[in-house]
């Protein structure tokens, strides 16, 4: 059975197809132990260390992702691949696991960041006002 979901964050949006296989992960087409920073790579993997090591060797994962930063792409690929794990297992348990360890496994974070305005140099930050 092939499994595809995706996962969002800010702007970045990742593709995950989850099939049966021995264990494969790749982000991108390039093996997820190549992905730097470390930090992103252990984001990344952090639905196979909820579930159990079993459930990694029973499957193959593949994730596209665009748009974004590096932190990003690693939120959104961490959230498709916890999203293809629980349909392709259709296990309660394993989704309730991933709700109670954290909610943005399986939930789109929505946040967006604000659009700069005039008049100031960012979003709210208004330019500093001269008297003389």
């Amino acid at each position: 059975m092939v499994t595809n979901t995706s996962g969002k964050k800010k702007t970045a949006v990742a593709r995950a197809t989850v099939r049966e296989g021995e264990g494969r992960v790749r982000i991108d087409s390039q093996p997820v132990e190549l992905v730097d920073p470390e930090l992103a790579q252990l984001k990344m993997l952090e639905p196979f260390r909820i579930a159990d090591d079993d459930l990694r060797e029973q499957v193959d994962v593949e994730v596209s992702v665009e748009g974004g930063g590096v932190m990003g792409q690693a939120d959104a690929a961490r959230t498709a691949i916890a999203r293809g794990l629980v349909d392709h297992t259709n296990d309660a348990e394993l989704r309730d696991a991933f709700m109670e360890f954290d909610r943005s496994l399986l939930v789109n974070d929505v946040r967006q960041s604000e659009a700069k305005k005039w008049g100031g140099p960012g979003a709210r930050a208004r330019y500093q006002k001269s008297y003389r």
